[in-house]
């Protein structure tokens, strides 16, 4: 029995009841992070989009979703375009014709690391060649390996030097890396009040006691320098 068939059951129990909660954390991390390497002119592709979080609370020109989930589309605003597709499929879009590229807490999912490399891959053909960005976050097995395979889901294990390594064999160049950021899960430690979140994301020190989950920025243009954070 293959899982993607089952990804409306899986969710729909694993996220019961905590789809609105999610959404407003969603809302504050994009608002007070994410926001800051976004244009209001880009345009914006999730992969793994899920129930559509980020894509609806980011603000940007154009909006894109990807996921082999059926249901992500009914979560969507209505100025986001959904796709049922795999990410190593992105054929819908044309060739340097995405500005930023999203993905967050899905590269596990994926059954190989062959996988990973044509979703990379792929992501890189979208991207624009002048300053074409990809932001990553997800759980880092260096920091999460306890609770790493608590999820039936998950397949690869994957830490901050590990996703460096594949995306530098795509192509890419490596801006920022947080080994560290935020907890694993919404359910995991992440502060649950409003001002709490705001206050988590203005003191990196902080990231560095709780944050399980690591974000990689990287560019499809050469940079000259890169802020890495151990």
């Amino acid at each position: 029995m293959e899982i993607d068939a089952n990804l409306k059951k899986l969710y729909e129990k694993r996220f019961k009841g905590e789809l609105r909660r999610k959404n407003d954390i969603w809302k504050i991390l994009c608002d007070s992070f994410f926001q800051n390497y976004v244009r209001e002119t880009d345009i914006v592709l999730d992969i793994g989009a899920g129930y559509c979080e980020f894509i609806n609370n980011i603000k940007c020109a154009q909006k894109y979703a990807v996921d082999l989930n059926e249901d992500s589309h009914k979560f969507a605003a209505s100025s986001v375009r959904v796709y049922t597709s795999p990410s190593t499929d992105l054929s819908f879009l044309q060739e340097a014709s995405v500005d930023v590229v999203f993905i967050s807490n899905f590269l596990e999912h994926l059954k190989n690391k062959a996988d990973v490399l044509n979703t990379l891959t792929e992501v890189f053909r979208v991207l624009k060649m002048e300053d074409g960005k990809l932001m990553i976050l997800q759980p880092n097995i260096r920091y999460a390996y306890k609770e790493y395979w608590d999820f039936f889901d998950h397949h690869l294990a994957l830490s901050d030097k590990s996703l460096i390594e594949a995306l530098q064999i795509a192509g890419f160049s490596i801006e920022r890396v947080l080994p560290k950021f935020l907890p694993y899960t919404t359910k995991a430690r992440m502060p649950q009040k409003d001002f709490l979140i705001k206050a988590y994301l203005k003191f990196p020190l902080i990231w560095k006691i709780l944050g399980k989950q690591m974000l990689i920025i990287a560019r499809k243009k050469q940079k000259e320098h890169s802020d890495i954070q151990s």
